[in-house]
Order: C-alpha cells, then structure tokens, then sequence
C-alpha cells in the first residue's frame, strides 16, 4: 500500500463528504510537489493547482456564485479548465462544461437551460461564445481567459479576466457550504443530435467512488505516474479521465491540444509520450487509424524511446480487430479496448489491467465491470442465447458513477433510458455475448439493417472491409432499397502509398464481404474516399451519411469536425447509387 492510499482518514469524527475537493486536498498535502497536470510549457504542482482552485472558488463566492447555482465554461484543454472543475463545487457550484465544437444555438439553449450565472470564456472560442450569448436569454457575468500557449484571433467580450478575477479570491479559502455526496457537481450537455440537448448530470459520491476504483484496478494506474487521455474536457472522457480521476489518485494528468497526425507529424502521440513519461494513453481506436493511414509501417515511431509506457486504451468508437493488432505490433504493448458511454461517466465493459488483465480478444472490450449486469435481449426484453446478437441493455440499479437523471428532465430521462425495456437501462447499442462471456459491440441498433429480412451488423462488415492489407479506416451504412428493404454501402479510405486503383480495391472488397459473410449481406457496393465524417471526438457520423445516401433531409451535426466531408461524401455518391 502507497503512503497515499495510507492516508486515508479512518476516524469517523474527521468524516468529511465524498467529493473530489476532499480527493484534491489530500493529494496536495501528501503530493504537493509532485506535477497535477502538465500543458505545454505550464507544469502545475498539486499544491498550486489547489491553492488556486480555492482562490477561483472564493472570488465565485463573493460573485454572488453558491449553491444550486451553474457556472458554465468554454475553454480548451487548459490549466484554467480543470480549476472549475474543482474550485465550482467548491462553493457547493454545479459546473457546465461546454464543448468547443457544439454550435452557437445548442451553446445558447444550455446557457439557459441550465440558468448560469457565470460564463467563463476561452478567447480563442470568443466568437462563438459572443453569438451564443446573443441567442441566450439569461445574462451571466462573462470571465474572459487568456491561454498562455494560445497566440491565435480572439476578443475579450467579457467584464473581467480570469486571472484578475481569482487575484481577488483567497487561496486558503474555506466553504461554508460545498457540494455533498447527493449533490450534482457538473452537466455533460449532448450535441442534440437527435432532439434537445441533454444535460447529463454527474454527482460527487457516485462519480469519484467508481474513478477512484477505475484508475487503480482497470487502468493499471499508480499514484505518482502519468495518464494521458488524448481527448476534450468537454467530452465524458475529458470530464472523467483528464480532470477528475487521475487528480483524486494521486497522478500527473497531460493536457493536449492537438490532432494524432499533421501536428507536425504522424508521430506527435509518441512525442508526448516519450517527453513526459506516459505510461498510459486512452484514445480513440479513429485517432490510430488515421496514423495507420498516414503512417502505415510506423516509421515516426522509430525516432522516440518509449521506456515508460505500458499500456494503451481505446474507447469511443468500435476497435476494429485490425486497427488493435496493428497497434499492438508497433507498440509491444497491451491495447485494451473498453466499452463506456457519456451517461455511465467511466467504463461498462472492460479489462481490469490492474487487477491482472484478462486474454485479450481483438473485437470484444472482454467484460462487465463490477455493478454492470449486461444483458442481451429481444425486441420483447427476453434474454438471447450466447454468439446471438441483440440490443444491450444493463439491469437496474446502475452503479455508482452512472448518472441519476438528467439535468430538470426526469421525465424525458425516464422515456429516454428506462421505458422501452422496464428494470433496464437501454444503452442504444447492439452485440451479442459469446460463451465466455465476453461482449461484443457491433454498433448502435440503428446501425443493425434488415436485408430482405436478415438482420445483419454493419460492425460485421465493417470488420471484413478493415482487415483488406489496402484499407485504413471505414464505415458501413444501410441505404434504403425498394426490394429488400435495405442493402450495405461500404465507404473505405485507403493507407497512403496504396497504388492500386481505388476501383480495384472495390472490386476487391465486395469479393471479400461475400466470402466472409456470404451472399447474404447483398453487399455489392463499396466506394473510396479521402476522409469520412467524424466529430471531434472521433466519432464516425454514419447516421448523417446514410441520410444523404437516401436522399432525405439532413442538418449539419453540431459537432462535426469539418462540414466540407459531408459534401464529398455526396459527391462520392453521385452515380454510385440507383
């Protein structure tokens, strides 16, 4: 046992509730010289990073900012981020994390939606920031922040700078009425894809009971080492695994701004790692596969020594088993694919690397972790037999770290998660359990298309196309079909230095559908193309790209990483479809 875990306070006289401030205060009194968080050239001890959380909570404080009240901020992965996250709750504060690449009016209606007092702006989102404000009907105190590492446009549109205001705040500062366990402490608002935004609502206790646990026994993580979860802190894993669990244990948290290639090179990830000593990472399986695809042989890696690294972790988007052997080949290191979602807050399925990882099956994030009952179930919510493949639900109650509600909408929470299958939470996904009970996500259910009655997983197909030797990354869609209700479209993009001629590649990609899954899947049709749509966090937008393949109505999804795809994927299109 670490000198940290021995600090735990086991006198019930000294009880005070659980919540990251707690976590954050004794790490700064056993670590305080030890690195919270590295950004840049900016390397900020725990005994600084706390002392100025305290200080941004007591200028708030004295703003007028306190309990039940909503402090919402839009800022890059930044030092001054991950203050709020702490110095908000801190005078008993919920904290609305905005995410860079949401649009103006999804801004607005969550400015409103959930009544902020203060809005802390980023200068490099100013614009944004200002056209929201102009939509929203509440009227917070606007904090403007200067990144230090940003040198880009921007505008100060607010009252005050962030700097002078926590000046004004006392950095031993003590609450008079900071959250409880049962309080919310902050809001994930979704992109509203499908409708309104949703404000997904974390609370203290719950949240950091199951991080605390994941940092340990399925991360593998120790006070003292150093976690890099390449994501947003406006998206759950930013929120989880970049601001919260690695600072309540005890470890350096890296802060990154950045893509995985052209920043400056297909090797920016091994930079980082090898200039800080990071022993593990937790990304996306699509920023990997755009390394493959500029860097297929790996060649950038040669130029680091990567000692301290051991582990990598992949999330948010299905690891195909292509991109997790190529991985693991060029890293000699375990690739673990684990299974979560924005309202779960940590992991449902999983391998416990820290507990002794269980053998690695390419395709399956391997298995529940404790509190998930996961379910495979029909249309009916009947239990399905093993290898068969069903919606994915887990039996309720959901355990701790899974959100309560979401943010004034219990009722639409309730029609959203619980009302479709009764004592279960609908995860929205598809797969099926094999007999060793290992799960296996073969994409959403809208993602599940019926060709002439066969229920087929475009994950399935998505799997072949991947491991052609010529293919970096694709998608699989279900356009409609007059005859069979639906049929497969194959969108692939192919490794640089690939001299076939993309026809043949198609050609040879319906051959291979066809004699993996059989003539069934009615796969006939495969089209390259330079890039797919995605949102920032790596998302592959295949709801929107079967909507123009079907020639219906789309909006632009607010959080797409860049709209001109979608235009080439119509084009791509053109003459391809009857």
């Amino acid at each position: 046992m670490s000198a940290y875990d021995r600090d735990l306070d086991k006198n019930p006289a000294n009880y005070q509730p659980l919540t990251p401030i707690t976590f954050l205060e004794r790490a700064a009194r056993v670590f305080p010289d030890h690195p919270a968080i590295i950004h840049g050239r900016i390397r900020r001890s725990y005994r600084d990073f706390y002392a100025r959380s305290r200080r941004l909570a007591s200028a708030l404080a004295r703003a007028g900012v306190g309990k039940d009240d909503t402090v919402a901020v839009i800022c890059a992965n930044t030092p001054a981020m991950l203050e709020c996250h702490y110095g908000v709750p801190m005078c008993g504060a919920v904290l609305n994390t905005l995410n860079t690449r949401l649009d103006a009016p999804i801004i607005a209606f969550s400015l409103d939606h959930g009544e902020a007092k203060v809005f802390i702006v980023d200068r490099e989102f100013s614009k944004l920031a200002k056209e929201a404000l102009s939509l929203a009907t509440v009227k917070p105190l606007v904090i403007d922040y200067d990144d230090p590492e940003y040198d880009g446009p921007g505008e100060r549109i607010g009252s005050v700078e962030y700097e002078e205001f926590i000046a004004d705040g006392h950095p031993t500062y003590d609450w008079e009425r900071p959250a409880d366990e049962w309080d919310a402490i902050a809001l994930n608002y979704t992109s509203g894809t499908t409708g309104k935004p949703k404000g997904v609502v974390r609370d203290n206790g719950g949240h950091m009971v199951a991080l605390a646990w994941s940092m340990t026994n399925l991360y593998g993580m120790r006070p003292g080492e150093v976690f890099w979860a390449a994501s947003d802190v406006g998206w759950v894993v930013g929120h989880s695994y970049i601001v919260y669990a690695p600072l309540i244990a005890g470890v350096t948290s890296i802060l990154y701004e950045g893509k995985p290639v052209g920043t400056p090179d297909p090797g920016a990830y091994w930079r980082v790692i090898a200039e800080h000593g990071v022993n593990a990472l937790f990304t996306a399986p699509t920023a990997f596969r755009a390394i493959k695809k500029e860097d297929p042989k790996a060649d950038h890696l040669k130029r680091y020594q990567l000692p301290s690294f051991r582990t990598l972790f992949l999330a948010g988007e299905r690891a195909d088993p292509d991109t997790v052997v190529w991985a693991e080949t060029i890293l000699g290191v375990p690739v673990i694919d684990h299974w979560w979602q924005t309202e779960t807050g940590w992991c449902i399925v999983g391998n416990p690397v820290g507990l002794g990882a269980l053998t690695v099956k390419p395709g399956s994030p391997t298995v529940p972790m404790p509190g998930y009952d996961v379910r495979i179930v029909d249309e009916a919510g009947h239990d399905l037999p093993a290898n068969t493949m069903g919606s994915i639900v887990v039996k309720l109650p959901l355990p701790p770290g899974a959100f309560p509600t979401l943010w004034q909408q219990d009722e639409r929470f309730r029609e959203s998660y619980l009302a479709q299958f009764p004592g279960f939470y609908s995860t929205s996904d598809a797969g099926f359990v094999d007999d060793d009970g290992y799960l296996y996500i073969m994409g959403r259910t809208d993602d599940i298309i019926n060709v002439a009655g066969h229920r087929l997983s475009t994950g399935g197909m998505e799997e072949v196309l991947s491991s052609h030797p010529d293919v970096a990354e694709c998608a699989v869609i279900g356009m409609a079909d007059q005859l069979k209700g639906e049929v497969p479209c194959g969108f692939v993009v192919l490794k640089a230095g690939v001299n076939k001629r993309p026809d043949e590649v198609e050609k040879e990609l319906v051959a291979l559908v066809r004699e993996k899954i059989g003539p069934v899947a009615a796969f006939k049709l495969a089209i390259a193309v330079s890039r797919l749509p995605k949102t920032r966090s790596g998302k592959i937008l295949r709801g929107t790209m079967k909507k123009i393949a079907d020639g219906g109505e789309w909006s632009m999804p607010a959080t797409i990483d860049d709209p001109a795809v979608l235009a080439e994927i119509a084009e791509a299109l053109k003459g391809r479809t009857g």
